[in-house]
């Protein structure tokens, strides 16, 4: 049964001094707030029906009244302080035993102020669905059907639900409970963690960047699309366009229409040459100008994302509630439609048909691996902003388990999304499904989705809404993005930027429109493949490497269970405990050196990247997760003492972490 939360609900207990630091005689002016500290111990009794004791009975119970995370207690240092603060009633009987620490002055009073001043979700609901809306987002669409199926079809569900239970659950799991506990963002939780591993929270900020400046982009060519669906006839079903060449070929026309080698639809021209425009580029030594029209768009979507996000989670908490449950109103419209298109079932079988060979190949479970935890979204810092918002005894364990079977479940059926429709183009087109389904990435839904949707009754309303899903599934994953890096500098810098929160939004919201300009050009489609596969991907996966070793190794597994036990009142399992300590790390160790082993040859139409393009994409991978040994060095070089002490100092938690006590009374030991 859950407890009333108090009228001091929002006042933080905290801790960074131990009682020491204080003069004889005296208390501190922030009686009563509380942190972990090996120097002395408090047990912390959840007990209602003892007696307050007097004064100066330190051995008997000492009854703190507080709220969520906070205690009442004006006491200035210098006077004599009660060890009874009041009584309050609990709800359990449970005992805790912590070690705490007090501390005095402004520091004390700062980090009181900044506890005091964090937001928290309106709802519990508020949390879930921007959870599940960063978690399922454009890849969900196109890129699980597509693996799917080059990777054995239902054979390679097998693999995928190993991956997901030994590696992807787990790590997303150790992400909310870590951003629960402790409060932080993606930079300063590392002081409570593992100080010297901070560089870790720069890296995580720096690839949100780069994600923000391709991700969008897509979500302008969406835009671009869903501006043109407003049409009787939309323009990408007949040849007779400017943009259309002599090779466009309008299967689907009335006519007796050959395909050759040569034919290219006249979805595929709009795309390439209309919104894209690539024919005016030669590649990325040659982008040519920028497009005014997507720029536009663009920038409508940066206008979106602002006033969403601009005030925190309690307002993007709210616009989620469209932007996450949208996309299913629409998926379960276009499943019910492509299911009773002719051909449907050619596409279902062949995403479906097992094909149990597959399953001896070892990219088939690289593909497995890194399919789930990019889906999953782990090491973007997102997890851990948005989780810090909660309340602390909120079940981040039941949270991690619905949002992940969702996230799946989404990825499953839009396969299903998919190739009905495919195989209607099949059927259509008198071709196999494999021909049809050539088209991987985004040409999936801009070309062969789109064309598909022209040619059936209702086009502009089917459109409409496909563009209109495609939005909404990439704009709370950009929410969810830049709140990573907003929550991460905000707490890192609570001086500078805690109370200019808007200010800080704008500004990064034009840093990240300026930084998509080369997305935005004639050649911008071959910026966001590159950027794509190698801005985020081994950078990421090298991030939450070094963030489970860093929790489970130097934190220590036993601690990280303690606190989840703090929280939810039971510690994980020994499985969980497994996956943290040796599988999870494994699994990323394994996607990670596989990718290194054979990096992606990129081709993007008839553009093949010439060589020069890998080193730049490893240049842009490494140039985020330099600053993870940069940090390193520059940790130990400014700590002072032996090499051995600054290494003790660097590993060992500098800040401790404040622990809400609700209803909960505090016997000094």
């Amino acid at each position: 049964m859950e407890k009333k939360a108090t009228s001091n609900e929002t006042e933080p207990l905290t801790s960074k001094k131990d009682a020491s630091d204080c003069n004889k005689g005296e208390d501190c002016k922030e009686n009563g707030l509380v942190g972990r500290n090996p120097k002395s111990a408090l047990r912390l009794v959840e007990d209602g029906s003892k007696a307050q004791p007097g004064q100066g009975e330190k051995g008997e119970a000492a009854p703190m009244s507080n709220g969520f995370s906070g205690v009442q207690s004006s006491v200035p240092c210098g006077a004599e302080v009660d060890d009874a603060q009041g009584t309050a009633p609990a709800a359990t009987t449970t005992t805790t035993t912590t070690t705490t620490s007090t501390t005095c002055g402004a520091e004390g009073q700062q980090q009181l102020m900044e506890l005091e001043d964090r937001e928290t979700w309106s709802k519990k609901i508020d949390f879930l669905l921007s959870v599940i809306g960063y978690a399922v987002d454009l890849g969900n669409v196109w890129r699980f059907p597509y693996i799917c199926y080059q990777n054995g079809g239902g054979a390679f569900l097998i693999p995928y639900t190993i991956m997901a239970i030994f590696g992807g659950i787990p790590l997303f799991y150790m992400e909310l409970a870590l951003g629960q506990y402790h409060r932080n963002g993606c930079i300063s939780i590392w002081r409570k963690i593992c100080p010297i591993f901070k560089g870790i929270g720069f890296a995580i900020c720096i690839i949100d960047l780069y994600v923000a400046s391709y991700y969008n982009t897509i979500m302008a060519w969406a835009f671009y699309y869903l501006i043109s669906s407003f049409t009787a006839e939309l323009p990408w079903t007949s040849c007779t366009n400017p943009w259309n060449t002599g090779n466009c070929t309008n299967y689907f026309s009335k006519d007796n229409v050959s395909w050759s080698l040569h034919s290219i639809s006249p979805a595929e021209e709009f795309y390439t040459r209309q919104v894209l425009q690539v024919h005016r580029s030669d590649g990325l030594d040659d982008l040519g100008g920028i497009s005014w029209q997507l720029t536009l768009c663009l920038l409508l979507i940066f206008t979106i994302v602002y006033f969403s996000i601009w005030k925190g989670v309690k307002t993007s908490g709210k616009v989620v509630w469209v932007t996450a449950t949208f996309p299913y109103i629409i998926l379960f419209i276009l499943l019910v439609r492509g299911a009773t298109l002719p051909g449907a079932w050619r596409g279902v079988l062949y995403y479906l048909k097992p094909d149990w060979q597959k399953l001896l190949a070892t990219e088939v479970w690289v593909d497995a691996a890194a399919q789930i935890f990019f889906s999953l979204g782990p090491g973007f810092g997102v997890l851990l902003a948005y989780a810090s918002y909660n309340k602390f005894h909120n079940n981040c364990y039941q949270d991690a388990l619905v949002t992940s079977a969702v996230n799946c479940l989404t990825s499953f059926v839009s396969g299903f999304v998919i190739f009905t429709v495919l195989g209607y183009m099949a059927e259509m087109r008198n071709e196999d499904v494999s021909e049809v389904a050539k088209d991987t990435g985004p040409s999936l839904l801009f070309i062969t989705y789109a064309e598909a949707i022209a040619n059936m009754p209702a086009a502009t309303f089917f459109a409409i809404i496909f563009f209109l899903m495609l939005l909404t599934l990439g704009l709370d994953s950009t929410f969810a993005g830049l709140e990573g890096v907003i929550t991460g500098v905000l707490d890192e810098f609570p001086h500078v930027w805690g109370k200019r929160r808007e200010l800080f939004v704008l500004g990064l919201t034009i840093v990240c429109f300026l930084g998509s300009l080369a997305t935005l050009t004639f050649g911008g489609a071959y910026v966001v493949k590159l950027f794509e596969e190698y801005a985020t991907g081994p950078a990421v996966l090298t991030v939450v490497f070094l963030e489970a070793v860093a929790v489970s190794w130097f934190y220590g597994i036993t601690q990280f269970c303690n606190d989840v036990k703090e929280m939810l009142g039971s510690a994980p399992g020994w499985y969980w405990r497994v996956c943290w300590v040796a599988i999870s790390p494994l699994f990323l160790l394994f996607v990670t050196c596989s990718f290194l082993s054979s990096p992606p040859e990129l081709r993007l139409f008839d553009y093949d990247y010439p060589y020069w393009t890998t080193v730049v994409g490893y240049c842009i991978g490494t140039s985020s997760i330099i600053f993870i040994p940069i940090y390193m060095v520059y940790r130990l070089v400014s700590t002072p003492g032996t090499l051995k002490e600054r290494i003790l100092k660097s590993i060992t938690p500098e800040t401790a972490t404040e622990i809400p006590f609700g209803d909960i009374r505090m016997n000094a030991v």
